[in-house]
């Protein structure tokens, strides 16, 4: 049996509703978050011990963040032609709860430490680019029994706990213990955790629960080539729109980085306070996630036309001189963060049928990539030039992103092209 076999026969005995899958995965991705995240809040001090200069900080960070998005246009793919969601999920899952706990090794390493650091952290988001698109997929098919808007929603608002939660366990042992060592090597005990409980839903629900039926083949459409069929060119032309409206809203997205550096520089909060700021985005995040996704199933896509005006204030209120400002900023760019990674999902997974929806996330991710980068060189480019003029451009960013949104949403789909209900147009 492949994973991606229908199980509508299964028994009350093995199976789990849709609602326990998705609560499921929400509680895998929490512990899997605890991992990851709380590691991610305090990379550049661990690389800057290890004898890392600012440059390698950048050049590591932003390969892993790149790697993390654009290698999930080639596992989304895989994903879809060989059926392996599970393997591919837990494959990625295992990366990170191994690759997190062995930085607490690099300090004993000597010399060969700093590389050893660098290439863990390059390969947790190698992990991350392994299961998103397979994982996504498994939960678009559990939560499409449940409304998509608030499965998305529920699995982001557990996923944010473990994203509060991490940072600051690894901030209290951090003060306790002075150093940074102990509090990664803790952080295995949250990584077994998530890997158990996948294991445990694999034997329960082979393919995270067949609540959809495949739709029937279009007469006398052609199958793309295998090169065509991995870049997705085949998806619904809506889907394209609204990859480009999310790639534009991410560009003019600045990053917690650039705020941290930001707030760091002029003297708003001192290094210290840094993971807390990002444990209070990260509650943010959550409590957005849940709100767009309530929303998203009684309104449709509409609701994110919110997106562009939440991300449109952050650049002007996290990079002024004020505390509030900070303060607001950052909990504004978790709230737009909370929306792009799970009400932006649901909408995915309505435009695009199941059996390309794993294509559909690994292409979705690699236009994110592109712009995310994009986005940051845009914004590391002129931030020491000239602010205002920085923060104009990201704004003129969310007003495009605005607009192909309601490309998006407007436009019907081409013959042929799928769409897997009408919570997609405009009116829900």
């Amino acid at each position: 049996m492949t994973d991606q076999t229908l199980t509508t026969d299964v028994s009350p005995r093995r199976g789990l509703t849709p609602w326990r899958a998705v609560v499921g995965f929400g509680v895998v991705s929490l512990a899997a978050d605890m991992v990851y995240e709380g590691a991610r809040s305090v990379t550049g001090p661990l690389l800057g011990a290890l004898g890392a200069s600012a440059l390698v900080v950048g050049l590591v960070t932003g390969a892993g963040e790149a790697m993390a998005l654009l290698l999930r246009l080639a596992f989304g793919p895989l994903a879809d032609r060989t059926s392996r969601y599970w393997a591919l999920t837990l494959a990625g899952y295992g990366l990170t709860a191994v690759c997190v706990p062995l930085l607490a090794l690099a300090p004993v390493l000597g010399g060969a430490g700093l590389a050893v650091a660098c290439g863990l952290i390059v390969a947790e988001r190698v992990g991350k680019a392994v299961r998103s698109p397979a994982k996504s997929a498994l939960l678009a098919r559990a939560a499409g029994a449940v409304g998509r808007g608030r499965g998305f929603a529920v699995h982001k608002a557990l996923d944010q706990v473990g994203a509060f939660a991490g940072p600051l366990l690894v901030a209290a042992l951090t003060a306790a213990t002075g150093v940074l060592w102990p509090a990664l090597a803790v952080l295995a005990v949250p990584g077994a955790a998530a890997m158990g409980l996948l294991l445990w839903m694999r034997r329960k629900v082979p393919d995270a629960a067949g609540h959809e039926a495949t739709p029937p083949a279009v007469p006398g459409q052609r199958r793309p080539t295998r090169v065509a069929g991995w870049l997705g060119v085949d998806l619904p032309r809506r889907f394209f729109w609204f990859a480009a409206a999310a790639g534009a809203s991410t560009t003019g997205l600045v990053t917690f980085g650039l705020i941290s550096y930001h707030a760091s520089r002029v003297g708003l909060i001192t290094v210290a306070a840094v993971p807390v700021l990002y444990a209070a985005a990260m509650a943010a995040e959550a409590v957005a996630a849940l709100a767009s996704g309530h929303l998203y199933d009684r309104w449709g896509g509409r609701v994110l036309y919110a997106l562009p005006v939440i991300a449109i204030a952050v650049p002007a209120l996290a990079l002024s001189r004020s505390g509030v400002g900070l303060l607001v900023g950052a909990l504004l760019w978790g709230a737009a963060v909370g929306v792009q990674d799970s009400t932006v999902k649901a909408l995915v997974a309505d435009l695009v049928a199941a059996p390309r929806r794993a294509t559909a996330y690994g292409v979705f991710a690699a236009v994110q990539g592109v712009a995310a980068l994009a986005g940051g060189a845009l914004a590391g480019g002129l931030y020491s030039h000239s602010l205002p003029l920085l923060v104009v451009l990201l704004c003129a960013c969310q007003v495009t992103a605005a607009a192909l949104l309601a490309a998006a949403l407007t436009r019907r789909s081409a013959p042929g092209g799928t769409t897997s209900g009408d919570r997609a147009t405009v009116g829900g």
